[in-house]
C-alpha cells in the first residue's frame, strides 16, 4: 500500500496494491500492522458502516464529540464519491481548511480521517456503496456537524447546488464559528 500525506496532518490517501490477471484482480484492501506503520499511529477499528446512495447525494458534514470522537478509514465499493475531511482541531495550524478526494470502485483508493476532523461525500456516480471502519462506536448524544456550504471553509463540490440531495437534518448544521468543539 501507499500511503500519500495530504495537506491536513494525519489525513492519508491509501493507494491499494493491486494485482490484476485473467481472472480479474486480488488487492489487500487491510492490514492493521501495515496501515499503523503507514498512518504512524495504532488504530483500532471497531465498527463498519456501508451507505447507498444516489448522484447528488452529500452526506454530512458530520463529526462525534469529546470521548466519543472517531477516526474513519474510507473507501467507495461501487460507483464514484468527492470525498472531503475538514480539520476541526483548534490548535491545528489547518484549522478549517480541507482536504478532498475522489474515492471510487474503480480506483480504489481509501481516505483515513483521524479524530479531529468532520468528514461528508457527494455522490457523482450514478448511484455509489461508501464503506467506512470507526476507530470507535456511534453515539447519538455526541453527534454534531457543520454545514456543508459554510462559507469559510468554502469547499468546492463541483457540483450544481440546485441538484443536491441533502437531508433535513444537515441542511440545518451549524457555521463552523459556531460547531460543537470536538474535544
Amino acid at each position: 500500500m501507499n500511503f500519500i500525506p495530504t495537506k491536513l496532518e494525519g489525513c492519508f490517501i491509501i493507494e491499494p496494491k493491486i494485482i490484476l490477471d485473467e481472472r480479474g484482480y486480488f488487492m489487500e484492501s487491510f492490514n492493521e500492522k501495515t496501515f499503523q506503520n503507514g498512518v504512524g499511529q495504532e488504530v483500532h477499528f471497531v465498527q463498519d458502516n456501508q451507505s447507498y446512495s444516489s448522484k447528488g447525494v452529500l452526506r454530512g458534514l458530520h463529526y462525534q464529540t469529546g470521548v466519543h470522537a472517531q477516526a474513519k478509514l474510507l473507501r467507495v465499493l461501487q460507483g464514484e464519491v468527492l470525498d472531503v475531511a475538514v480539520d476541526l482541531r483548534s490548535n491545528s495550524p489547518t484549522y478549517g481548511q480541507y482536504e478532498s478526494v475522489i474515492l471510487s470502485g474503480e480506483n480504489q483508493r481509501q481516505f483515513f480521517v483521524p479524530r479531529g476532523f468532520a468528514h461528508g461525500f457527494l455522490v457523482t456516480s450514478n448511484t455509489a456503496v461508501f464503506f467506512y471502519k470507526c476507530d470507535n462506536f456511534y453515539n447519538k448524544e455526541s453527534e454534531a456537524g457543520v454545514i456543508y456550504n459554510d462559507k469559510t471553509i468554502n469547499i468546492d463540490w463541483g457540483f450544481p447546488v440546485e441538484n443536491l440531495i441533502i437531508s433535513e437534518k444537515d441542511r440545518i448544521q451549524p457555521a463552523l464559528e459556531n460547531a460543537k468543539a470536538v474535544w
